[in-house]
């Protein structure tokens, strides 16, 4: 009897997850469809953009490999969930009509973009792994890069804090490109290959290095696609990824919502239940650019 009882017991508690588990699908998607006008209407607004920071992450997506993106502009964020890391993810939100600057690392799927600028913040961590490979002659290019990097670093300190104009950071850059390229030049005749590699690649895209300096609003780093990865990377080690395509259009929905409402500093929890009603009415859906 007490075997049976236990049994029911079970059975009950399995349904009732079930239930809830299946409810909470359906807020998903009801969710969803209310923010989804809101997210294509900022999704076809990144070709137009001047300036965009770009970064990926791993997720999962049915217990297979996916890619988190982030696209991030100046006042809205778009986020995107696909099977692949590869340049087709670019092409479906840029599109041929894009000609802005991409902020990025240096993955080559990024080099179909014609205007790049390359991360320094990446290119640092390159440099110290040039000090750490136990090679005495990369140990010494790469203390110098690095040296060359914190110098570049700090006359963007001083350009941000308005310190010195712009002009004035162009003319204190100088020396510092011209040192850099001349170490790459040398980097180039290592006898370590990926030194070599590694040196080659960066002086004959050199101009992906410098393009801060020629395009206001642009910055040396990509904080910003790393600044807005954070909570999506929190998410993703706390549930694991997504158990559906439906599911990862709500994570992605959400979070380009959540990062974009924080962009422009207006309260997420109001526009979501601002689109919810909206939808159930069948009245327009806010508009996630409004604030823009």
């Amino acid at each position: 009897m007490q075997s049976l009882r236990d049994r029911n017991a079970a059975a009950v508690s399995y349904q009732r997850r079930t239930d809830s588990k299946r409810l909470t699908v359906k807020i998903q998607n009801q969710v969803t469809a209310a923010l989804r006008p809101s997210y294509e209407e900022a999704a076809a607004e990144l070709p137009t953009q001047e300036h965009l920071n770009i970064d990926e992450t791993a997720t999962k997506q049915e217990n297979g490999k996916a890619w988190l993106w982030t696209f991030v502009a100046g006042m809205f964020t778009v986020f995107a969930v696909r099977p692949t890391r590869e340049a087709t993810a670019l092409g479906v939100f840029l599109g041929e009509t894009f000609h802005g600057v991409v902020t990025c690392d240096r993955a080559k799927m990024y080099w179909q973009v014609k205007r790049l600028q390359w991360c320094w913040a990446h290119l640092k961590r390159d440099f110290q792994a040039m000090i750490d490979s136990g090679n005495p002659r990369s140990k010494w290019l790469g203390e110098r890069l690095r040296h060359a990097t914190c110098e570049l670093f700090e006359h963007w300190a001083d350009y941000r804090a308005d310190r010195i104009s712009r002009a004035a950071l162009v003319r204190r850059m100088g020396p510092v490109r011209r040192k850099v390229e001349q170490l790459l030049l040398r980097g180039m005749q290592s006898n370590n290959r990926d030194v070599r590699g590694t040196c080659r690649e960066l002086y004959e895209h050199r101009q992906w290095l410098w393009t801060f300096l020629y395009h206001e609003g642009v910055e040396p780093t990509n904080n910003a696609g790393e600044r807005s990865l954070r909570h999506a990377v929190i998410w993703r080690k706390l549930s694991f990824g997504t158990q559906s395509a439906s599911g990862s259009r709500f994570v992605e929905t959400m979070l380009t919502m959540i990062e974009t409402c924080r962009q422009q500093r207006r309260n997420a929890f109001a526009f979501v239940t601002a689109a919810v009603e909206a939808h159930l009415a069948h009245k327009p859906i806010p508009s996630l650019l409004s604030g823009v």
